[in-house]
């Protein structure tokens, strides 16, 4: 594999968070490989107490509890100490630049360090992922069936293309088990539509994901301010909340689900 042709130091790096609120949620764990234009090799990586708790379902994601981080430094106790491993170098990582740099910089700010990216590049593995990996239904078509889409973006090509993909799909992955981005077992990948139809909507109540179900099975807010709230809970706790979603740019599924299950906690009074 090749070496990397290197002028300045390139750090890469992974965070673990309470969220992905990038002004209310915290790091809970860095880790930082630090590699030099001479092919050294340094890694640092570190359990941070947030100072909130963690939501169970985040911990379920990155195993991280909040009796794991209780004697653990603080962001603000170690920030010091990162700045400096972190100085001259730029930024790398996969899928780091909508999450995982912004979430690095608000600590900073929050620990009174201004961290400067904007002499630093930028390198998302994720984006030069997409970039080169073609995810398209023609791309599909000829990783799935080994062929080539004649007359892409044609209605019926594409249509025949999406039934051969989907077949294909079944053919590859009939056993398998699917999980979701974060590891997450969803199931066993059949052929039977209405198990495939639950693996990938499972969580689904509006066709924009504005609401979500939890794992109780309870529509939930998956957006904005009351992210992770149920909907009954925002209702009673702010019920303007209806009329400004009503009267905002939402899409009229969204508006149509929010109505439904407002009506239904009104019946169960």
């Amino acid at each position: 594999m090749m070496n990397l042709n290197l002028r300045n130091p390139v750090a890469f790096f992974d965070l673990e968070s309470t969220g992905t609120n990038i002004s209310t949620d915290r790091i809970v764990e860095i880790s930082i490989l630090k590699v030099y234009p001479d092919g050294k090799e340094e890694i640092k990586t570190s359990l941070i107490n947030p100072t909130i708790p963690i939501p169970k379902e985040t911990s379920a994601i990155h195993g991280i509890f909040d009796e794991d981080v209780k004697d653990s430094p603080t962001f603000k106790e170690i920030s010091k100490e990162y700045h400096q491993f972190l100085t001259g170098a730029d930024l790398a990582g996969f899928n780091v630049l909508k999450f995982d740099i912004p979430l690095l910089v608000e600590e900073f700010l929050r620990a009174g360090i201004d961290f400067d990216i904007e002499k630093r590049n930028i390198l998302d593995s994720q984006k030069i992922f997409h970039m080169m990996e073609k995810r398209n239904l023609a791309a599909a078509y000829k990783f799935y069936c080994g062929q080539t889409l004649e007359n892409a973006h044609s209605a019926e090509a594409d249509t025949i293309a999406s039934y051969e993909v989907f077949k294909a799909q079944i053919s590859l992955y009939n056993g398998a088990e699917a999980e979701d981005l974060q590891g997450n077992k969803l199931g066993i990948f059949e052929n039977d539509m209405k198990k495939i139809h639950s693996i990938l909507n499972e969580k689904m109540v509006d066709l924009a994901g504005r609401f979500i179900f939890n794992e109780d099975g309870v529509e939930c807010f998956n957006f904005g301010k009351h992210k992770g709230k149920t909907i009954e809970q925002v209702l009673k706790e702010e019920p303007s909340y209806y009329d400004w979603m009503m009267k905002g740019d939402f899409p009229l599924d969204t508006k149509r689900k929010f109505t439904q299950v407002k009506l239904r906690a009104f019946n169960q009074r």
